[in-house]
This record gives structure tokens, C-alpha cells and sequence, in this order.
């Protein structure tokens, strides 16, 4: 056969030697775009392993700065804190949630005296704190109260901007959350303070290792009723929107892996940075695939990482950033 009958085209000239793969391919994707999230707990010296996660941890302040020098130093600058609250004063509202000093709160000055140029985010929920494990106190006729919850978010979001956060990321999927927390924000002089939405938060079987790490699973039902349905985009799609219009100054998908549509949608819609959450259940499957010998841990890690800067993330909230230099390096 003459080898002119075939295409001209040899798309395999791009990919020959590994040199010459690196030379057209997308930018690895930096340090600095990576969050961390971390479980942080009351008190000193306590350092628990979350058996879910292999390689993270629930942390006391000053054990989660000796966790952070080795992650800093790889070029991760920002860190998400996760509260714990121990023993006795859950209730009905998540009131131990605004507690000055809760494990949050006391934590920020902690890290910032550690680690000045750190950007310390917080998440703002009432899951954690509340007797029944749902996002906000219930209405009378068993329903989460949207607007009470709101309120609540909006003085736990002040509480730990007074106590020094960069940004504040509300995660109950409330609505008017957004409006609810800049406005509260803005009136105790906090207007620098960086708002951040889970925009776009579907219930997911993908957020069990974390339930499991926060102790924040429902007692009774699910989230489903204010959590967005992936059946559903839509709908999803517009709530990102509709937070921009609130107020927010960043937006967010979550999960991430199997969202990757939405968040290339999302990126379409809006000029905000877009994150991306990856989540616990999205980390420890491929953990769990891993240690089965299904594939390599961190080239899995890297593949998939990889796949939600390119559906337009320009952030990614994610438990593999302490691996950086292991995934990217």
C-alpha cells in the first residue's frame, strides 16, 4: 500500500519523547492554586488520625502548625479550617458554633502568628455544632428554617473574621446566605473580609470520610432538601448565580470529579474565580483503588487533578495538597 493513500496528519509527532509532551502541555498546575482543608480540634497536643482519610488528620492548633511547615514549604499557601466541638452544648441552633473560644476562632491567631503570610480560610456551617447534624435549626413543622439558619451563619462568619480570617466560606446551601453574611460583614466592619460560596453543593455519597472526620452526619434524614440535586444542573447552575448577585466574591463546585461538567459551566457563566472542592470521598476512593493495586497512588492523584484545572478551576480545595511535590514534583 502506498503510505500517500494515508492522512498527512500525525498528530503522534506531538507526543514522541517525553520532551517534547512537556513542551505542548498545559502548565502543571502551582502550589499556590491548592487549598488544604483541615479538621482542626480544642486544646493542645492532639493529633488523631481520620481512619477514612488515610494521611490527614483531626488537629489541635499547635499540632496542626508542625503539619503545616513541611506543606508551606512545598508552595502551599491557603488553608480551609473545619471545627470540632467536643463534650456537652450542641443544640437545636449550632449556637456553639459562634463560641470565641471554639476551636476555630482560637486556632486563626495561632496560625497567623506561625505562619504571618498564610491565608486562612474558615468554613461556615452549623452541621458540626448542632444537636441534630443538619445545617440550621428546625421550623416548627420539622423543616430546616432557612432565614434562622442565615442569621445563625451570619454571626459565626463575624466571629471568625474577628478572629483574624482572610475569607469565610459558607457551606449550608441556605438560601439568601450570601446576602445574610456580607451584610452582617460589612455592619461589624469586616468589609475586607473575603466571602467565599459553595455555590453550587450537591448532595453527594461522595462527602462520607468527611462526616466521619467532622462528626457532623445527620441523626435523622438527609440534606437532600437544600443540598442541590445532580439530577437537576439547571437548578444548580443558578444557584452560583444567584450568589454572585448576593455578593460573593469567589464560587464554588463541590463535589469536584463528578461535577467536572458544572464547573466548566459555571466558569462559562461568570468572571468570579471559580473552585472547585475535591472532596473526601473523591480522595480516598483513589486511595482505596491504590492500595488494592488498581493503579498508582499519585499518578492518579495527578490524572485527576489535573482534569478539574482543565474544566476550568482556577482554584482547587483539596486533601492531596500536602502531597504536591510527590503528585507535581
Amino acid at each position: 500500500m502506498n503510505c500517500s493513500e494515508f492522512s498527512p496528519v500525525r498528530l503522534r509527532r506531538l507526543r514522541r519523547t517525553a520532551a517534547i509532551r512537556d513542551l505542548f502541555a498545559m502548565p502543571r498546575p502551582a502550589a499556590a492554586n491548592f487549598i488544604w482543608p483541615v479538621f482542626v480540634l480544642p486544646g493542645t497536643g492532639r493529633r488523631e488520625a481520620i481512619a477514612s482519610m488515610p494521611g490527614q488528620f483531626r488537629l489541635s492548633a499547635d499540632e496542626l502548625v508542625k503539619e503545616l511547615a513541611p506543606v508551606v514549604a512545598q508552595g502551599v499557601k491557603t488553608v480551609l479550617l473545619f471545627g470540632q466541638h467536643e463534650g456537652e452544648g450542641k443544640d437545636e441552633c449550632g449556637t456553639p458554633a459562634e463560641d470565641p473560644q471554639g476551636a476555630v476562632q482560637q486556632a486563626i491567631p495561632v496560625l497567623r502568628a506561625a505562619y504571618p503570610d498564610l491565608v486562612i480560610l474558615t468554613d461556615v456551617c452549623l452541621c458540626a455544632y448542632t444537636s441534630h447534624g443538619h445545617c440550621g435549626p428546625h421550623d416548627l413543622e420539622g423543616d430546616i428554617d432557612n432565614d434562622a439558619a442565615c442569621e445563625m451563619l451570619a454571626r459565626v462568619a463575624v466571629s471568625h473574621a474577628r478572629a483574624g480570617a482572610d475569607g469565610v466560606a459558607p457551606s449550608a446551601m441556605m438560601d439568601g446566605q450570601i446576602a445574610a453574611i456580607r451584610q452582617a460583614l460589612d455592619e461589624e466592619g469586616f468589609k475586607k473580609t473575603i466571602l467565599i460560596s459553595y455555590s453550587t453543593k450537591f448532595a453527594s455519597q461522595m462527602y462520607g470520610p468527611f462526616r466521619d472526620a467532622e462528626n457532623s452526619a445527620p441523626s435523622q434524614g438527609d440534606r437532600q432538601g437544600y443540598q442541590a440535586s445532580y439530577r437537576d444542573p439547571g437548578t444548580a447552575l443558578r444557584e452560583s448565580m444567584v450568589d454572585e448577585a448576593e455578593g460573593a466574591d469567589a464560587l464554588m463546585v463541590k463535589p469536584a470529579l463528578f461535577y467536572l461538567d458544572l464547573i466548566k459551566e459555571v466558569r462559562s457563566r461568570t468572571d468570579l474565580p471559580v473552585m472547585a472542592y475535591n472532596v473526601s470521598g473523591e480522595y480516598s476512593m483513589i486511595f482505596a483503588a491504590a492500595e488494592k493495586g488498581y493503579c498508582d497512588l499519585y499518578a492518579t492523584a495527578r490524572e485527576s487533578l489535573y482534569a478539574i484545572f482543565r474544566a476550568g478551576a482556577t482554584q482547587v480545595i483539596s486533601y492531596w495538597a500536602p502531597f504536591y511535590s510527590k503528585i507535581f514534583g
